[in-house]
């Protein structure tokens, strides 16, 4: 893994195959992170999928580089977390400066507990490499490089594609087309569609620096600070040495002249301190962005990452929301393509998804506003709040440097079943799953490394099992076509009974597990494919689950209007 300069990498192109202009069940177009863990999900569920990229190296620069714990999830699932996690650079902490003194510490993983920090940074190309060489290694995935798609024709029963390569162009069909192909989307322009939002008069530099540094590894945030009045600075470490800069420039800023060495470097200096030996590895400018297309689903045709949705860089917010595009729409798309599910699923796709693009525009909005304040009102109150925040709690709830990405909870889906009974209001339906520490057949392990993509009904065992007639329901249950799990989660009391019972059964050795699903006996839970909580019931109830199961799998029709 160290040994490759992912920089430097090319991937060979290959001329059109013989079966190039044929069918194809799904076609994702775009090899960043968003479409190659769509690939990876759907080609692990055991479809077939092709991807189009119309370049044949990784990202320039480290763009992307802060990874969330759900992302992280995510890709464990994918079997490439622990790539990123051996590479990347953990933190949980950060810190916010005002004028040059700390005003704020928080820690985003307080508690104990969970496999994955709250944060990795990690440039893009390694992302994206790892990546690579996980799709190139699976038989269900096929890469074409330099195969550029230039036509779309989006039809009742598919969509026809046009693609162009250096021997020329050819065309094929699809079931189903993902646009994963960024902001700039060219499928979304060859469609008539656009994003729609607000562009912030703002603008900013980011440089990355290669040096030796004594910094912790936080993320560090300065509003006005002494070598940078009047403005914001960012500081981030990377793996091999990396560290991102980010500096507020003002929307008068001429971004041609920005990024001349001889006017990056002195702002680096007032920074670092004259002493201090770097090399300036990447610089770019950018502008803030919050905007998103207003339905993700046309036809046959879908939208993910930025393509569909765009947001300012502060907050982690763009990739990490993308990666979670995809783990929502891999299994609905597997699950329809095999006809065991309607089209109603794929909807519920567009619908989750702009949910999210919503409340990531929100929050993003909201950080862009407080860091760059268009009023002098505007940046009283800011001032107030960073001179407050030092000394007292609820000032610190209003700084925001960024509010940092957070999986999405699909509270109002219609996929849900809603709740006939109390739980607690710290585990709302809709929710990611929580993580915890269990034990599987003796070996430690984690919560989410035992929910392996499929549907999964769980049954909490403190003292003894449910009646022998429902675990023969459950034993059948496992047979239904759309892949479902069963899993005993027994309290060590009643563990080797839950062994004995056939069923997958896992030992919450510490209570974690029980604590934070707030389970009692036989509590039972239905978690989705992507670890959303679909349902969940004080008692086993085998006929509520089936039909929670054809609720959470887009069988609409006996939801109650």
């Amino acid at each position: 893994m160290g040994d490759t300069d992912y920089q430097a990498l090319e991937f060979e192109y290959r001329p059109q195959p013989s079966d190039a202009a044929g069918h194809h069940p799904i076609v994702v177009v775009g090899a960043g992170p968003v479409g190659l863990s769509l690939a990876l999900d759907l080609a692990q569920r055991g479809s077939k999928v092709v991807v189009l990229d119309d370049d044949y190296r990784l990202s320039t620069g480290s763009r992307a580089i802060c990874f969330a714990k759900r992302t992280l999830d995510v890709w464990d699932r994918l079997g490439v977390g622990q790539k990123m996690v051996d590479k990347g650079v953990s933190w949980n902490v950060g810190k916010v400066f005002f004028k040059g003194e700390e005003v704020w510490r928080f820690d985003l993983l307080p508690e104990p507990g969970h496999r994955r920090p709250a944060f990795i940074n990690l440039q893009q190309y390694y992302c994206e490499g790892f990546l690579c060489e996980q799709a190139a290694a699976h038989p269900g995935i096929e890469l074409r490089w330099k195969h550029k798609a230039v036509g779309v024709e989006n039809r009742a029963d598919g969509v026809l594609l046009t693609v162009e390569t250096p021997d020329g162009p050819y065309t094929l069909t699809a079931d189903w087309l993902v646009a994963c192909d960024g902001s700039r989307s060219p499928l979304r322009k060859m469609l008539g569609q656009e994003a729609h939002g607000r562009i912030f008069r703002d603008r900013f530099l980011i440089a990355d620096v290669r040096m030796q540094a004594e910094f912790p590894t936080e993320r560090w945030f300065w509003f006005d600070p002494p070598f940078h009045p009047n403005q914001s600075v960012l500081l981030h470490r990377q793996p091999d040495n990396i560290w991102r800069i980010d500096f507020q420039l003002g929307w008068n800023a001429d971004p041609v002249e920005e990024v001349k060495p001889e006017n990056v470097l002195p702002r680096i200096r007032a920074l670092l301190g004259k002493d201090t030996a770097f090399e300036l590895e990447w610089v770019s400018i950018y502008t803030f962005a919050c905007e998103r297309m207003d339905h993700f689903r046309h036809g046959r045709v879908l939208f993910a990452g930025d393509s569909a949705h765009r947001v300012s860089p502060f907050g982690a917010r763009g990739a990490n929301s993308g990666v979670q595009d995809a783990d929502n729409l891999a299994w609905k798309l597997h699950l329809v393509t095999r006809g065991l599910a309607p089209e109603a699923l794929i909807d519920s796709y567009a619908a989750e998804r702009e949910l999210a693009a919503d409340e990531n525009i929100r929050h993003s909005t909201h950080s862009t506003d407080f860091i760059t304040p268009k009023s002098e009102i505007s940046l009283l109150f800011r001032n107030t709040v960073l001179k407050l925040a030092k000394h007292y709690e609820f000032a610190r709830a209003l700084v925001n440097s960024g509010r940092l990405s957070t999986a999405t909870a699909y509270t109002d889906t219609p996929l849900n079943t809603p709740d006939t009974e109390r739980f607690t209001h710290l585990l709302p339906l809709g929710v990611v799953a929580p993580d915890a520490p269990v034990q599987v057949e003796g070996r430690d392990a984690w919560w989410l490394s035992c929910l392996d993509g499929r549907y999964t009904v769980v049954i909490f065992c403190r003292s003894g099992l449910p009646p022998q007639a429902t675990l023969q329901q459950l034993d059948e249950l496992r047979r239904d076509p759309l892949g479902i799990q069963v899993i005993l989660v027994a309290a060590p009391a009643c563990a080797g009974q839950a062994a004995r019972s056939g069923l997958h059964t896992v030992v919450d050795a510490q209570g974690v597990l029980a604590r934070r699903y707030d389970a009692r006996e036989h509590t039972t839970y239905l978690i989705r494919p992507d670890q959303h909580i679909a349902a969940r019931w004080r008692a086993c109830h085998e006929p509520a689950i089936r039909a929670a199961l054809r609720r959470a799998s887009g069988h609409l029709e006996d939801t109650p209007a």
